[in-house]
């Protein structure tokens, strides 16, 4: 891996002659939060991270200034008026960056009284509650035409029997509202292989007063074959930025987030998710995922998020713009340039990457040989720089 030099001069370098005077809030502090803060940092912006978390990793860094508050469990009106006095504060009328799925939703739904002091791209709730509930996604996509996996929705354990008289294995057992299920099982998703281990994770994860999964397609393939698009789309959700790459791991294994992901262009991604924004007046960023199916040559829609995805970072073109910067320079009035994508760029999250990993060599998917040849072409790491140590030692 780099010692990651090259990479601090280009986000230094460009863009060129950018006005850093208003400041930006993140709501929601992880790996992916701390690259906003370096990115917009090093740009000499000032950004605020809130998180209910002090000694949160991403504090740490000299980039990001700390705002303690309790998003998790304060009320949405009072983390509303907390927002409020602390625009007053910070004052310019930030720019505000939700990281999760539920700060987005708060944003979308008290859009009016937050634009009074934030800038912040509009979106409908109902569009960022279509994106988060993934029934309500399976049957957009499906109106739209986007390819998706099928999908079952029992409200019941006699349901799941039912389904077992026809069901073809494996499958994957996901949550409907993903952060409810990770929340109470620790968990987003699960790959079942047979009829008795679908019923004992039913049982065991299902909540029967408020039922929330859902039993999916499986698309046969590794990890490799699931694509990411990450893009900006300004107020007339007109793609400005698009920037496409591919998995190599990810943590937990088969079913987590980018432990270690390559800039690849895709056109047909491209094209797919851009039309799709385009249908549904989307706007601002996107991180979305597809999976690529052999057996016809279809990218089929997994998880969209609407907002800035963790692994942004990964997608950074030759002149060191990334989505979030092209957010920051269309909200603040200023130019934005053309992308210029990278190619055979990779991006690492060096402690969760070693995990899985580990767990790749144990199912006999990885060698020693394998993984050093994995690391040639690493440019940037979630928590190592060179110019912002901090985080880096909190976590390890």
């Amino acid at each position: 891996m780099g010692d990651g030099r090259a990479e601090e001069m280009r986000d230094r370098a460009a863009p060129r002659a950018v006005d850093p005077s208003v400041p930006v809030v993140v709501l929601g502090l992880h790996h992916g939060s701390l690259g906003i803060a370096r990115s917009l940092g090093r740009l000499g912006i000032s950004v605020y991270g809130v998180d209910r978390h002090p000694r949160n990793s991403v504090f740490a860094s000299r980039y990001c200034r700390r705002v303690v508050w309790d998003l998790d469990h304060e009320s949405p009106l009072a983390t509303v008026g907390f927002l409020d006095r602390l625009a007053r504060q910070v004052g310019g009328r930030p720019i505000l960056i939700p990281t999760t799925d539920p700060s987005s939703l708060l944003v979308a739904e008290h859009a009016d009284a937050l634009a009074e002091r934030f800038q912040f791209p509009r979106v409908p709730p109902e569009l960022v509650r279509s994106f988060s509930d993934k029934g309500e996604l399976f049957l957009l996509a499906r109106r739209l035409g986007i390819p998706t996996p099928a999908v079952v929705i029992p409200r019941s354990v006699d349901d799941v029997r039912e389904f077992l008289k026809t069901a073809a294995f494996p499958l994957v057992v996901k949550g409907i509202d993903g952060a409810r299920l990770e929340a109470r099982a620790g968990r987003k998703m699960v790959i079942v292989q047979s009829a008795r281990e679908l019923l004992a994770c039913y049982t065991a994860l299902e909540d029967p007063q408020a039922p929330n999964l859902m039993l999916q397609e499986y698309i046969p393939g590794g990890d490799d074959t699931i694509w990411m698009f990450n893009g900006y789309f300004d107020c007339a959700s007109e793609c400005r930025a698009a920037f496409t790459g591919k998995k190599l791991r990810q943590h937990p294994v088969h079913t987590g987030a980018t432990s270690l992901g390559i800039c690849l262009r895709n056109e047909t991604v491209e094209t797919l998710t851009t039309a799709f924004m385009k249908a549904v007046r989307y706007r601002g960023i996107l991180d979305i995922g597809y999976r690529y199916d052999a057996r016809d040559g279809s990218y089929t829609l997994l998880d969209p998020n609407p907002r800035i995805g963790a692994t942004f970072r990964l997608f950074v073109d030759a002149n060191g713009m990334d989505v979030v910067r092209f957010l920051y320079l269309d909200m603040t009035g200023q130019p934005l340039p053309a992308p210029t994508p990278r190619d055979g760029r990779k991006w690492i999250v060096e402690d969760r990457d070693l995990e899985s990993c580990l767990d790749y060599r144990r199912e006999g998917q990885l060698t020693l040989a394998e993984w050093t040849r994995s690391l040639r072409g690493v440019e940037e790491a979630a928590w190592f720089a060179r110019d912002d140590l901090g985080p880096f030692w909190r976590v390890y």
